[in-house]
């Protein structure tokens, strides 16, 4: 018998370890399927949701927000691009650049969720932490917001039409808050059948026994 978990991925796009972490949970569902399936939804997180258009030099930007040096910022990328290679995504070796305000993304994030197909948000969110973290880009520019959406299968003019105004902008501020209140400070927090909170960017295998764990006392109390 299949067991349906339902999962809510707490994450920015900023966010490297929730790039780990959403590859170590993928790896982790393939590892315990077909005995259990994922209802999964990308719920928003903003890291920086002040940050002023045109972003700032991500190393300016660490060294204000937690006092690390250029020299500790560079060993924890070192940590950050091994443990993408791990669960199969790849970090830029020249690092990010710059952080960016992540806000647009969400409402995308949003708006694939309730009106694309099965698997389409999740498709979305990966071509965005790529595009963020392999490629480079800049997750403000509505530009590649519009042309990460096209290739996911996404409706182009939709998606022009949605950034264009405040469409979702009501509904993520309401979610990300909703997460805030819950006592989500850290991202990515996944939670799994809305009581069961994993932290971090947690190996695979942390993944894969709290999945066979919950599925086995969600299907005894079924």
């Amino acid at each position: 018998m299949t067991t349906t978990l339902k999962i809510d991925f707490v994450s920015d796009v900023s966010c490297p370890w929730c790039a780990i972490g959403l590859g170590a949970l993928e790896q982790a569902l393939t590892r315990v399927g077909p005995d259990v399936k994922a209802e999964l939804h990308f719920q928003p997180f903003e890291l920086n949701p002040h940050m002023p258009a045109g972003g700032q030099d991500i190393t300016e930007h660490l060294t204000q927000k937690y006092g690390s040096t250029p020299e500790q910022q560079t060993a924890i990328r070192d940590t950050i691009r091994e443990r993408g290679a791990e669960v199969g995504f790849i970090f830029r070796k020249e690092g990010r650049g710059r952080i960016y305000n992540t806000f647009d993304a969400h409402r995308l994030l949003h708006w694939a969720d309730v009106e694309g197909a099965a698997g389409q948000q999740h498709a979305l969110k990966k071509a965005l932490l790529g595009a963020y973290f392999t490629d480079g880009g800049s997750p403000e520019s509505h530009e590649l917001l519009v042309r990460v959406a096209g290739v996911v299968g996404l409706d182009i003019d939709r998606a022009k039409a949605v950034l264009a105004g405040d469409e979702f902008a009501a509904e993520v501020r309401e979610s990300a808050q909703f997460y805030l209140r819950a006592g989500i400070n850290s991202v990515p927090a996944v939670i799994i059948n809305n009581k069961h909170l994993i932290s971090g960017g947690q190996p695979v295998e942390v993944f894969e026994q709290a999945l066979r764990q919950i599925a086995a006392t969600t299907a005894v109390q079924a």
